[in-house]
């Protein structure tokens, strides 16, 4: 009776060289895939190929080294990354302010001007600047997520069941069909009227669990900066994963 040979799992990563620089390469295996595909996510910078279900990793290797170039090229596209450290600049509902770490006695994160400038003023130990710094930024797209969300309640007659706030990838906001609806933190650093028009297009939903006709117009009848909204998401919105 003939013994069934079994593939190794595959391996999380491949390393691939070029110019002296080593990149790492996430691997994904996709059944429905039909052909090797390499992607640099403009969000992490995190480098995946896909690979189809029969494909060996030996080819994958092969695939990968062979565009090690276009790899290097589309990493170093992509724009600095900001940390949330003293000194650094961060645009809060589109403006920019400098975080200032006003010294170590503990006290509430706020919002200040260093000098003429608009400021996020942070009291703590400087190992603590950063998360003192996400925590207000959370705490700040909650009020504008609640505003928001209380206005066009109003304007539907109907709310969702909850709202969420995490820092997702894939997507600014969601709705799910219970009428949860989920948004990222990171709103908080587009213009106001980018985070009004996401909560108004998963407001929408609650009425239109779908991209039709109907949704449109009745997103459009309430909000009238739809086409703004999305062209500014459009041309900036992969730069908000820079920060933080």
């Amino acid at each position: 009776m003939p013994i069934a040979l079994l593939r190794r799992p595959d391996p999380d990563h491949l390393d691939v060289v070029h110019d002296g620089e080593n990149f790492r390469i996430s691997v994904r295996r996709l059944p429905s895939a039909r052909r090797l595909t390499l992607r640099v996510s403009q969000a992490t910078g995190e480098v995946v190929i896909t690979l189809p279900a029969r494909t060996a990793i030996a080819t994958a290797q092969r695939f990968a080294v062979s565009h090690g170039g276009w790899i290097a090229a589309r990493l170093a596209r992509l724009p600095e990354r900001v940390p949330f450290a003293p000194g650094e600049v961060l645009p809060l509902r589109g403006e920019a302010h400098r975080i200032v770490h006003r010294g170590v006695r503990s006290g509430a994160t706020t919002l200040d001007r260093d000098g003429s400038a608009p400021a996020i003023s942070v009291s703590c130990e400087e190992a603590h600047v950063a998360r003192r710094v996400r925590d207000f930024l959370e705490r700040e797209v909650r009020r504008d997520l609640q505003a928001s969300v209380g206005r066009y309640t109003e304007a539907l007659g109907q709310g969702p069941k909850r709202i969420t706030v995490r820092d997702t990838r894939s997507r600014w906001g969601s709705c799910t069909a219970r009428g949860d609806l989920n948004f990222s933190w990171r709103l908080i650093l587009a213009p106001p009227m980018v985070l009004d028009y996401l909560v108004a297009h998963e407001m929408t939903h609650l009425r239109e669990m779908n991209h039709s006709n109907r949704f449109w117009t009745l997103l459009g009848s309430l909000c009238p900066q739809v086409d703004e909204a999305e062209a500014w998401l459009k041309r900036h919105g992969a730069s908000l994963h820079r920060y933080g």
